[in-house]
């Protein structure tokens, strides 16, 4: 009984037809057709071939022998071709599909010189290579779905690492968005249908960093300057303390940016959070610190170097309260000092900005002064506020 040519394909009909012929994929296939021909030595061979209109010239583009290329391949690839020849793109010098690794690569490479910090590239790829690449990691990026996504992410959360998960989920979706842009896929597999897919096993509570009452930060200072510590890490953290920045904006600082005669430490924008450069008026007491780091010079440029020359470590800070047995967190002495300023009738403007937090809303659009003058005398006051006899 001979077959009836179908409107459309399907496998049953691709995997039997054995009538030599062409048989298009119908109505919405791309023109998409399936070519049967008599063997040599017998039997039907089967490929695939497209026909389409390039730059305004008919042309067939073949796409594989079947079975080695599937139904559903072939119904892929031509519809990846249709959408080259859409953007304008020619399907025959399609550049190869890079897998995830080599994707991600890519965007880690873009986008390095736009972090402030230089470690954050390292970060991505630690992330990638330990929980995305054993899963996906030489998957082409076209070929990668949600269900991909989830198969990384769902062990993450079920270990109650919500916010690891998150983090790894938008930085797999920044690489979905660049393939998007590259022309490799249409959509982000990492997008809002994720977050509703993940198992619904509660939301930790926010965690505040440890912070002390400010009736506490004084004799949290005597501790610390009469720890065991080295003296450059007690003055870096006492420094910090009074001058209420975070923790990376003054372990980097430069004597470069500090006007002594002025009494002000001017901090470059690609060190700040906000991206904006922040003027700390300083205090007679900072200034004191200032100039006991100045025994310490090695010749680094550093406010506050570390025995090697570099740049304290981000846990250096937290080492020394610990072993002073101080329960606050280095960034916790903001906090302090945030409630000191409400309890004192500060204006929460004043204090924002003496924190270098970006005041938001109608009346940020209209704060054009950093108020300089204001916030020396709110520093100045913070500081009497924690005035400790100095250790001699």
């Amino acid at each position: 009984m001979r077959q009836s040519r179908p409107k459309r394909l399907s496998a049953s009909f691709v995997r039997t037809v054995k009538r030599p012929g062409r048989y298009g994929d119908g109505y919405g296939g791309h023109g998409l057709s399936l070519l049967v021909k008599p063997r040599a030595h017998g039997g039907m061979a089967k490929s695939w071939s497209q026909r389409l209109r390039i730059n305004g010239k008919p042309c067939n583009i073949g796409l594989g022998p079947f079975p080695i290329v599937t139904l559903a391949e072939a119904r892929d690839a031509a519809l990846e071709n249709a959408r080259a020849v859409y953007q304008g793109r020619d399907p025959r010098e399609r550049t190869a599909i890079p897998t995830f690794d080599k994707a991600a690569e890519t965007v880690i490479e873009m986008r390095a010189s736009t972090w402030r910090n230089p470690l954050t590239a390292n970060i991505w790829r630690s992330s990638f290579k330990r929980l995305v690449s054993p899963k996906i990691g030489m998957k082409p990026i076209n070929a990668i779905t949600s269900a991909d996504i989830l198969s990384v992410l769902t062990p993450i959360w079920n270990n109650g690492r919500h916010e690891t998960a998150r983090r790894l989920r938008h930085r797999i979706g920044a690489v979905m968005r660049w393939s998007i842009g590259a022309g490799h896929r249409v959509d982000n597999p990492a997008g809002d249908a994720i977050s509703q897919a993940l198992p619904k096993n509660g939301t930790a509570p926010q965690r505040h960093r440890r912070a002390l009452h400010h009736r506490e930060v004084a004799g949290a200072l005597a501790r610390i300057r009469a720890s065991d510590a080295g003296t450059a890490t007690k003055l870096l953290l006492e420094f910090i303390i009074l001058t209420t920045v975070r923790s990376g904006e003054a372990r980097l600082a430069n004597w470069s940016e500090v006007d002594l005669p002025a009494a002000v430490w001017t901090v470059p924008a690609e060190r700040m959070k906000s991206g904006r450069e922040h003027r700390v008026p300083l205090s007679t007491r900072a200034l004191e610190v200032l100039a006991e780091a100045q025994q310490l010079t090695d010749g680094s440029g550093l406010l506050f170097p570390s025995p090697t020359g570099k740049a304290m470590g981000a846990m250096t800070t937290s080492k020394l309260l610990n072993r002073a047995r101080i329960d606050a967190s280095t960034h916790g002495f903001r906090t302090s000092f945030r409630s000191w300023c409400a309890e004192n009738n500060e204006s929460r403007e004043l204090a924002e900005i003496a924190l270098a937090h970006v005041v938001a809303g109608v009346e940020g659009a209209y704060m054009r002064s950093d108020l300089f003058e204001r916030r020396r005398k709110l520093m100045q006051a913070w500081a009497d506020y924690l005035s400790v006899p100095a250790a001699g």
